[in-house]
């Protein structure tokens, strides 16, 4: 017997040996067959999905759970687009802390709407003596004031308070660590927000690490969550290449630095498992950290940023080159797969370089290594991604959002090469969709819509040509998704054995005009078979 009987749907299988279905079986979490191999099988439970879409779950293959939770619950300086209107946040959330050695954490900081950054010296005026962190949105820099800076070794680079990539992890690692329940309420908060917009997986974007990391035991934070029955979707964590360390192993092994234990890409379970190792080589846009081969349009004399006065700016690698690739092999060699967070394409350089010399050094084919990000890849670029046969892991919402200020940044000659989809497509590199959450908007069909339309919110469209098939974006956010994190035998489809993973839609992606996708009703999400109705 049938433990439950979806029918009276469209499904859209993204299976191309059984594209369309009307019913499905589901047994254990698992789909056993579809329409008339299940139609007149007895079913505890048959439910009418009333014509509704049906697909894959979505698989967001980039995201941040801990931080999305925790941002939800930390005042926000947004969307203030005058210092003053900042300043008087900054102030009340100063004063409704009692001890004199509190710290102040502030979100939603972003200097583009100011004009310019925030200092130090303005901060100062409304903290009363206490430490205050306001995070870039970015998660790439903050500013603080004198009484943080104090702390910091002397060598430890700014500009008037702001600081950007280690130095603000320099600036994180000072701050009280959270404890493990607050983490895992955070986890479980953001988990149930992606799982309202058809989200059954993700891939959690780097844990551990000194700049996205929240805590020496943060993995097992997600295990609590996971005990507490908090964890509504299935979760794959990334871990910080900073995490690794040095490891006295025979050279058979090839493993130069490991994770403790030996704990690589694969260990866990169909809900929480340990996916990519993440390294990251540059910054972000949004911070204008992002490394370029040619500078910023509009910052030839450091202006917004606050640096390199006089210099034309083109960002910032996280190290030197020699040294990202040494971490990159090092990955390789210990068998993990790699993430490499590269959104500039300087720093797509730096990448590619390293993967192929990891590859040359101790070829693994199957290795299925990911670039995040992708931003800004140069035409000459897309044959090495195909070469090496690297993913590239996008995030659309960035341009649906702040695509306007970004193709500003980038200029003419350059806009159409960010955040590519027909490009990476022509080339055969698997293209695969996430969000970045909480750095943007994290719904997949918002961000399904921008990657058919190439439209900002504005109307803007940037780079036309990249535009693609309302069944490629899909399949960028099931099939592909699923693949990038070694999921596809039981993922990414709605076929017999995998799991029973699935998004019921008030409307076809595919019937409506592109412009409409993006608000399409999700009516419910299924996961191991159990539904959630949003």
């Amino acid at each position: 017997m049938l433990s439950t009987r979806l029918t009276n749907a469209r499904f859209r299988t993204m299976d191309p040996a059984h594209p369309v279905a009307h019913d499905v079986g589901i047994w254990r979490g698992r789909i056993v067959g579809l329409d008339d191999a299940v139609t007149s099988l007895p079913a505890r439970e048959v439910v009418d999905l009333q014509g509704a879409t049906v697909l894959p779950g979505f698989i967001d293959s980039h995201v941040h759970l801990a931080w999305t939770g925790l941002k939800a619950r930390t005042p926000s300086v947004a969307p203030c687009a005058r210092v003053d209107d900042v300043l008087a946040v900054v102030a009340d959330a100063v004063a409704g802390q009692t001890s004199p050695d509190a710290w102040v954490t502030l979100a939603g900081y972003d200097q583009r709407p100011l004009g310019r950054h925030l200092t130090a010296a303005e901060l100062d005026r409304v903290s009363q003596g206490r430490k205050v962190f306001m995070l870039h949105d970015s998660g790439h820099g903050c500013v603080v004031n004198s009484a943080v800076l104090e702390l910091l070794p002397a060598d430890v680079p700014h500009e008037n308070g702001f600081l950007a990539e280690g130095a603000m992890g320099a600036a994180r690692a000072l701050r009280p660590p959270h404890t493990q329940q607050e983490l895992a309420d955070a986890v479980a908060h953001a988990a149930r927000t992606c799982r309202a917009e058809g989200v059954t997986a993700c891939a959690e974007a780097g844990i551990g690490g000194s700049l996205f990391g929240h805590g020496p035991a943060e993995l097992a934070a997600y295990q609590l969550a996971r005990e507490q029955g908090q964890l509504p979707l299935r979760v794959q964590l990334m871990v910080a290449a900073d995490a690794l360390h040095p490891v006295a192993l025979p050279d058979a092994d090839h493993t130069p630095r490991a994770l403790d234990l030996g704990l690589r890409t694969g260990f866990g379970d169909d809900w929480l498992s340990i996916g990519a190792l993440k390294v990251y080589t540059d910054g972000g846009m949004m911070a204008r950290t992002a490394a370029l081969t040619a500078p910023y349009h509009g910052m030839d004399h450091g202006v917004d940023h606050g640096t390199d006065h006089g210099v034309a700016h083109t960002g910032q690698l996280q190290d030197d080159p020699e040294a990202l690739a040494d971490t990159i092999v090092a990955g390789h060699l210990a068998g993990w797969q790699l993430a490499v967070h590269a959104i500039g394409d300087r720093a797509a350089d730096v990448a590619l370089d390293a993967l192929e010399r990891a590859q040359r050094t101790h070829p693994r084919p199957a290795a299925r290594h990911r670039i995040e990000h992708a931003g800004l890849i140069r035409p000459d670029q897309l044959a090495r991604f195909a070469r090496l046969g690297v993913s590239a892991v996008v995030q659309p919402n960035f341009l649906r959002c702040f695509g306007d200020d970004y193709a500003a940044i980038m200029g003419e000659q350059r806009a159409p090469w960010l955040y590519r989809g027909q490009g990476f497509l022509d080339h055969g590199i698997t293209l695969v969709g996430s969000s970045d959450r909480p750095v943007t908007d994290g719904a997949p069909l918002r961000a399904i819509q921008f990657m058919v339309e190439r439209a900002s919110e504005s109307g803007q469209v940037i780079g036309p040509d990249e535009g693609i098939t309302v069944d490629e974006a899909l399949r960028a956010y099931t099939v592909a998704g699923a693949f990038a994190c070694h999921w596809d035998d039981s993922a990414g489809t709605l076929a017999p054995g995998r799991r029973a993973d699935l998004v019921v839609l008030g409307d076809d992606p595919a019937g409506v005009s592109p412009s409409r996708i993006g608000d399409i009703e999700v009516v419910a999400t299924y996961v191991d078979g159990s539904a959630e109705v949003s």
